[in-house]
């Protein structure tokens, strides 16, 4: 029987925003905002981070803090990074819940996980708004059935909404480190693309999703002018 835990990555010094996991979205940090989701679906949840102050947040509202100050190309190898210790060994699958979306749902998760049976990688993607579409910075993938064909933020005018959430079966998590970042990986910055420049298959199930991933100062301050001050309980 497959043993699930949810994986949190949130470094402190991320490009387009750094701290942004400590913004405040309504009255008080997004990371604990995301915790509080997660922790919805009654499965362990570890926020992996290399900032104390990240960690002392998140362990404020009930979840696993592991701190590790390596410096990692993306949240998939801070999440393999963190699965080397003894503490994950009775894990065989993960959920990785990418800390800009405190919007994340408990359907989005449950629907990962199930997913899992069919792909050892998979994720979740959204129709996404036309003036979304023809923004270079949004993410989009295209897909086939369930299936991930390609991903890219320069693609305008096409392709799904590609939402931060992973899921990964133990082995393919292990594996990551090992596969070669490629130059599309790098220009794109899409960790992703490792897998599929790899030979991996990745799944993607659809959903509705209408909320705000928070990528940059601007981001948050849309998600507060949208949700107002509202209350984290």
């Amino acid at each position: 029987m497959a043993s699930t835990a949810i994986l949190i990555p949130a470094r402190y010094n991320s490009a387009r925003f750094p701290g942004k996991s400590l913004t405040n979205l309504g009255d008080g940090p997004m990371i604990c905002r995301i915790v509080k989701a997660c922790k919805k679906t009654k499965l362990p949840v570890y926020v992996l981070t290399d900032n104390r102050l990240i960690g002392s947040a998140a362990a404020s509202v009930g979840a696993e803090v592991w701190c590790d100050e390596t410096e990692y190309a993306n949240g998939t190898e801070r999440c393999a990074g963190a699965i080397k210790s003894s503490l994950f060994d009775k894990y065989n699958q993960f959920i990785n819940v990418q800390g800009d979306m405190p919007d994340v749902t408990l359907e989005m998760i449950e629907k990962t996980k199930w997913h899992l049976q069919h792909y050892s990688v998979t994720t979740m993607c959204a129709m996404m708004p036309e003036k979304e579409q023809n923004d270079p910075n949004t993410v989009k993938l295209v897909r086939s059935a369930d299936k991930c064909l390609w991903f890219g933020r320069g693609i305008v005018g096409y392709g799904d909404w590609h939402l931060g959430i992973y899921g990964y079966k133990r082995n393919a998590l292990e594996m990551y480190p090992s596969l070669f970042s490629t130059r599309e990986e790098r220009l794109e910055g899409l960790e992703q693309l490792r897998w599929l420049k790899g030979g991996w298959d990745i799944g993607v199930f659809p959903c509705e999703f209408n909320g705000i991933e928070i990528n940059t100062p601007e981001d948050a301050e849309k998600w507060n002018a949208k949700n107002g001050m509202e209350n984290l309980g």
